[in-house]
């Protein structure tokens, strides 16, 4: 296409997209909607029950039960003009058609869990497509393979691989009600990510409709848009309906602990050492840090704890030899040590009760649902002692045991991929990954600009020993202060980029490019989705 025609087309679905259609949706009932999804679907009969209304009585539960902030879980909360949970690809293909059709924003749920609510929230006239209904896995043990449908949850993922398998595992998240398209998509890690990567590092096929409702393999998406769908957040290219994933070895015995020390049993001398030790441990080593405040005593005095969670893909002898070797003051016993199989470390980690079923990772819905505001960062240089201390005293001035970071090595399998190879340039140099974290249940939203406020001073605290120009973030972790794309659809690419950058580093020319060619109307957006370059 030339480039003049080209311009004109993009212009002209922006104005098509997004003028009077928006306006005339907001006039009618959401039957006219109803009836343009039978129009579309293959099996049009099932379609209105797939749909959920305001006037229906189960749209509040199917809208609210995967919500896991509590921060959006309110009456004034914008809610969509409907809800779609397709059960197969036409009903996905209609809602794409008839959600251009009514110029309504789309959005795309698979687990609920986006902190910032981005994937069940807009501020313009919008409709859901939750994928809970596609959430088939098949795994295929021969092969070392799964496909697994975007609204399956990590939890279901590994039952159905541990149904077929002991051996075989795969390295996604900690938190089994994850949805596996949001996760996947935006590069999703869990405790193997030194050992194997992160998810996206092991898809090796997807199935996506794109904007103009075509179905998608690798092979007719291409490269480029494979490439960005690995890593570039979901919500910006299209409905990825199903992944093919690599499964990987793991062994029948692995190993796990967690120590806990505070600042009197030398936690800041500890954590100082676990940086400088990071990325020269086994890749068979996985061994975050979880840092929290509490008091400690009868007259309320504050120290913090350090937690050790750690997990080791071999038996307690190894193990040992590893901590005595590389960190031999946190001093491990064989009595902290715990050996199990691989899917058992996933109950651990999850914090579940020791002899909970299998079953519990097919729940969907969590129990644990908070008030929160979360925030990410990328360390390069160890941070020094004083700079610890620092930290202590600004956990001290936030309430007791509200706020944690987590903090996660990278090196290993992490430090070998190209920071360009996918759209993830969190790769060499990185010594490990913050979750900043600050959650309650008291007191509700009425004291949340308390808590956030918190958790922003606490971050500009820490600009000085994280990553710099850019500051970098973890896209999976939404935060709306990096900054945000207009949700009306006149997104440029130089605003954009302001924020883009600091997600995807050198990587964000990239997905624009790829975005450009494949939605140049920005049908696929929200605050922090990629956007096509604007002439």
């Amino acid at each position: 296409m030339k480039m003049q025609n080209f311009i004109m087309h993009h212009h002209l679905a922006c104005l098509l997209l997004f003028s009077g259609p928006l306006l005339a949706f907001a006039m009618n009932t959401p039957e006219n909607f109803l009836q343009c999804l039978s129009l579309h679907s293959e099996n049009a009969t099932s379609i209105s029950k797939l749909v959920y209304t305001p006037i229906n009585s189960s749209y509040s539960s199917v809208l609210d039960i995967t919500i896991q902030n509590l921060r959006f879980l309110t009456p004034s909360a914008p809610k969509p003009l409907l809800i779609v949970t397709p059960l197969h690809v036409s009903h996905i293909q209609a809602a794409i058609i008839c959600s251009r059709q009514y110029g309504v924003q789309m959005r795309i749920r698979s687990g609920g869990h986006d902190y910032e609510g981005l994937s069940y929230l807009s501020k313009v006239p919008f409709v859901i497509v939750d994928l809970v209904n596609l959430r088939s896995i098949a795994v295929d043990v021969e092969d070392e393979t799964a496909w697994v449908q975007s609204g399956a949850t990590v939890g279901e993922l590994y039952y159905r691989i541990a149904e077929k398998s002991k051996t075989l595992g795969f390295p996604a998240g900690v938190c089994p009600t994850v949805g596996v398209g949001g996760h996947f998509s935006g590069g999703g890690y869990g405790t193997m990510l030194r050992k194997y990567g992160l998810a996206i590092d092991n898809v090796i096929d997807a199935q996506l409709v794109d904007a103009q409702g075509r179905l998608l393999d690798r092979e007719s998406m291409g490269e480029d848009l494979f490439w960005a769908i690995r890593g570039g957040g979901g919500g910006s290219f299209g409905v990825v309906v199903s992944w093919k994933v690599k499964l990987v070895p793991v062994p029948s015995t692995v190993t796990v602990f967690t120590l806990r020390r505070t600042l009197e049993q030398h936690a800041t001398k500890l954590v100082h050492q676990w940086q400088l030790i990071g990325n020269e441990l086994p890749n068979d080593l996985f061994m975050r840090v979880i840092l929290q405040s509490y008091n400690s005593g009868p007259n309320g005095t504050r120290t913090m704890q350090a937690s050790f969670n750690t997990l080791y893909l071999g038996g307690v002898n190894a193990l040992l030899e590893v901590t005595r070797s590389s960190f031999p003051d946190l001093n491990v016993t064989r009595q902290d040590c715990t050996e199990m199989s691989w899917i058992e470390s996933i109950f651990y980690f999850a914090g579940f009760p020791s002899g909970e079923p299998l079953e519990v990772l097919l729940n969907r819905s969590s129990n644990t649902k908070l008030f929160f505001k979360h925030k990410s960062d990328y360390v390069k240089e160890p941070i020094p002692k004083s700079g610890l201390e620092g930290m202590w005293e600004r956990f001290f001035e936030e309430d007791e045991g509200m706020a944690q970071m987590i903090w996660n090595h990278y090196g290993g399998k992490m430090a070998e991929i190209s920071e360009s190879a996918l759209p993830f340039p969190h790769r060499a140099g990185v010594l490990y990954k913050i979750q900043h974290i600050t959650a309650w249940t008291d007191g509700g939203n009425e004291v949340a600009s308390k808590h956030v406020s918190w958790i922003r001073s606490f971050f500009s605290y820490m600009a000085r020993y994280v990553s710099k120009s850019p500051r970098e973030a973890y896209i999976n972790y939404r935060d709306l202060d990096i900054g945000t794309n207009n949700v009306k659809g006149d997104t440029d690419y130089k605003r954009a980029s302001a924020w883009g950058k600091k997600y995807f580093k050198n990587n964000f020319d990239r997905l624009v490019r790829v975005k450009t060619t494949v939605d140049p109307s920005n049908f696929f957006q929200h605050e922090q989705s990629i956007p096509p370059f604007s002439f």
